[in-house]
């Protein structure tokens, strides 16, 4: 027997939790001071709410801005350069979705394939893409692995082909893919639209902002009086009272999570859920639940928080160790939670879990 657990994305959910923390200090600028506008739409599959101390047309610019990208980068829009490449394998790619695959393969590469944007016709495959859920045998998930290697992702120059990188990304150059292979940069794609908006913000003279992006949360400066954003980090756990597990006082920084919890479905009484692990097709069980990163740059955490789940817990404690550009806050199937040193004076526990377990660690 199998079923869809009926719930909201749960990357939704942190975000409306974003918003209602901050409320009270959106209503309270002063007299003189920018008065925050508010944005909602609704793209790339999710709900996004924009707040910006600033002019209302700065909030129709990044809403262009969003849906501008999201059609240049669709898996399913025909008119998409992305559905181009892997209906043809092959296609002219413009500068900044060359930008975002070169940096998403650099990712996929730091991570050892952890991250693979390759990994598409098998998560169609188990139907998450599509809501037609279910489990493949292992004989189709083989096949299709075989066409699952980011390193087959290549740009071709007028020197020849070469792999896609910075070099070629400020300008239009053609992508090619191997035979049966499909792309999808929906792991990096929000994290890369919120740094994006965030630029154009600051470009703009924007002091104060928050930017949803369907729970990839990145936040300008402080709130308008001063405060500093409390982003709440959703909890793993379905016997949630309060939907909340911690909160991260945040400023200029990138917090974006990824969990298991975000869709999933059962199949005779076990879990199935999105995130997969490139090597096997199968989900990654690992003890992990939650992973949240905390950066500058939004395309690196989106990816690291799919990557780092992928490798569990000791992978992406040793993974952290070995890097200097962000933090992040795990959270296990048991219920602890590891949280990096440059984030943990920010980072509290929410009520509902004040006695969780929590190790702070360190390099």
């Amino acid at each position: 027997m199998r079923f869809l657990k009926a719930r909201f994305n749960m990357k939704m959910i942190v975000g409306a939790a974003v918003a209602v923390m901050s409320l009270t200090a959106l209503s309270a600028c002063a007299f003189g001071k920018p008065v925050v506008k508010t944005r909602s739409l609704f793209a790339m599959d999710t709900i996004m709410e924009i707040q910006a101390a600033g002019d209302e047309e700065l909030l129709s610019g990044a809403e262009e801005m969003i849906r501008g990208l999201e059609k240049k980068l669709s898996v399913t829009d025909e008119g998409s350069e992305i559905y181009a490449l892997n209906r043809d394998g092959k296609a002219e790619v413009s500068g900044n979705v060359a930008d975002i695959m070169s940096r998403a393969l650099s990712v996929c590469a730091e991570t050892d394939g952890a991250l693979d944007i390759s990994i598409y016709p098998v998560l169609k495959a188990w139907g998450f893409t599509t809501g037609s859920y279910r489990v493949p045998d292992k004989e189709e998930i083989d096949a299709l692995l075989e066409n699952v290697d980011y390193r087959q992702v290549q740009a071709q120059q007028d020197t020849g082909t070469v792999l896609l990188s910075p070099a070629v990304s400020d300008s239009k150059c053609q992508v090619i893919i191997a035979p049966g292979m499909q792309v999808d940069l929906g792991s990096v794609v929000k994290g890369y639209t919120g740094s994006a908006v965030a630029k154009y913000f600051r470009d703009n003279g924007v002091k104060s902002a928050l930017i949803n992006l369907g729970g990839n949360v990145e936040c300008i400066g402080k709130k308008p009086d001063g405060t500093k954003w409390k982003v709440a980090i959703k909890s793993p756990f379905a016997d949630s009272q309060t939907g909340i597990f911690g909160v991260i006082d945040a400023e200029d920084m990138a917090i974006i999570t990824s969990g298991g919890y975000e869709r999933f479905f059962e199949e005779n009484g076990k879990t199935y859920w999105h995130i997969l692990d490139p090597k096997t097709g199968y989900p990654a069980e690992n003890g992990l639940v939650s992973v949240t990163i905390i950066g500058s740059d939004g395309l690196r955490c989106d990816g690291l928080s799919t990557a780092l789940f992928v490798m569990g817990l000791d992978g992406a404690i040793d993974f952290w160790k070995q890097s200097g550009d962000f933090d992040a806050v795990f959270i296990t199937e048991s219920g602890e939670a590891y949280v990096t040193s440059g984030i943990a004076d920010s980072f509290t526990l929410y009520s509902e879990y004040y006695d969780a377990p929590l190790h702070v660690l360190s390099r």
